[in-house]
């Protein structure tokens, strides 16, 4: 007899996925509609709206595609490059580096623009990839780099980019729901994302949204789109007002997404960004204090994703085995160059509160120094609490 599946409870505070939300737990057990009942339509319609009210785009081709935040990357790829085509990629950590993977299986010669995992590309090396290459069809950059936990500043390279007639794309999977994402005042002409990290809802959609800008390029392609599954010229008779058959689409998962974008409406866009950087301000605070380094200067270090240096004679494995252990808790290890040089620790969506924030720090501190580790007994908490006592969030 096959036993019952019963995994252990953990707190997820690695890059992804996140603990998921009780309401969107409850809102994944509802029962099932088709595809194309009108109830479901609605949920679509729903879903749509709260999505570019969290992307913060008027966007009309905001949708959610079934497949997971690589799916949202192969979209845009594949939906905007054709053989032949330039693109400039911006490498500065793993996912960059998988834009240009998927950029070269589309066909396109890629010029990478790189900078050291842990810092951010520089806009002066962007206008100096546009001038010596004018006639490339698009520019794409992480906003929120996951391999390392660097925000991307992107209002100057907007401004670059929209000096010429290319296209800005932004790997925005890490960013969705965690801090601003503004689509419409930066310009941005496609962007991705993922629901398992700040949505806090399972892996298994990916919202995209492309401005009339990408749409029309889209619309003059040449050559069909490579991929059958996401082709948007097919999806989007489906998600807009032909309702058009093209695949059978996740219908739990799009219960999930709804619920998890109606949680950040009601709860106020605004609000959760500060409430990701209220948190987010004081782990960081309280990992310095104990003596640990972090990867990403202040300036461009995101809140919902921190990489914390490992100390030297620290077993970085041994480390992360105990706290699941003893903690049932999750953080995430190096990826690429970085492998065994840091721990990413998530404080996303659902999981951007207090009690997380005082239960990695006491829980980190224990295990350090069950280790040997040399830090500063006591402190994490203390400067954390100090944090917090100085904003209280609406």
């Amino acid at each position: 007899m096959v036993a019952e599946l019963l995994p252990p409870e953990r707190v997820l505070m690695g890059p992804g996925p996140s603990n998921v939300h009780p309401h969107v737990l409850r809102a994944m057990s509802t029962p099932l509609l088709g595809h194309l009942d009108p109830a479901f339509l609605t949920i679509m319609n729903e879903t749509m709206d709260l999505l570019r009210k969290v992307y913060q785009t008027e966007n009309k081709l905001t949708i959610a595609m079934s497949g997971t935040g690589s799916a949202g990357m192969e979209t845009v790829f594949v939906n905007l490059v054709e053989p032949g085509d330039k693109v400039i990629v911006g490498v500065n950590g793993l996912f960059g580096t998988r834009m240009v993977d998927v950029a070269e299986r589309c066909g396109a010669t890629v010029v990478q623009i790189s900078a050291p995992w842990g810092e951010i590309i520089e806009p002066q090396k962007v206008k100096e990839a546009l001038d010596s290459h004018p006639d490339a069809k698009l520019v794409a950059v992480v906003h929120a780099e996951t391999s390392t936990g660097v925000r991307q500043p992107l209002e100057k390279i907007s401004e670059i980019v929209h000096n010429t007639d290319a296209l800005l794309v932004c790997d925005m999977v890490t960013s969705l729901g965690g801090c601003p994402t503004e689509i419409d005042k930066l310009k941005i002409d496609a962007a991705y994302s993922g629901t398992q990290k700040c949505l806090s809802a399972p892996p298994g959609l990916a919202p995209v949204t492309m401005s009339d800008r990408a749409v029309e390029v889209m619309n003059n392609r040449k050559s069909k789109v490579q991929s059958w599954y996401l082709d948007l010229s097919m999806i989007v008779s489906y998600w807009g007002e032909e309702r058009s058959y093209h695949h059978t689409a996740p219908i739990t998962m799009a219960y999930s997404l709804r619920e998890s974008l109606r949680l950040i409406v009601n709860e106020g866009v605004e609000n959760v960004y500060a409430r990701h950087a209220l948190y987010g301000e004081a782990l960081q605070q309280g990992l310095e204090a104990m003596g640990l380094k972090l990867l990403v200067n202040k300036e461009h270090r995101l809140h919902q994703l921190t990489s914390v240096c490992i100390p030297e004679g620290v077993n970085d494995a041994k480390v992360r085995s105990r706290l699941l252990e003893k903690y049932d808790l999750e953080i995430g290890g190096g990826l690429g160059e970085l492998k065994g040089k840091v721990w990413r620790i998530g404080l996303m969506g659902y999981n951007a509160r207090q009690q997380n924030v005082t239960l990695m720090l006491s829980a980190l501190e224990d295990i350090l120094l069950e280790e040997g580790a040399s830090i500063e007994q006591g402190a994490a908490l203390s400067k954390a609490n100090e944090v917090l006592k100085k904003c209280v969030l609406v």
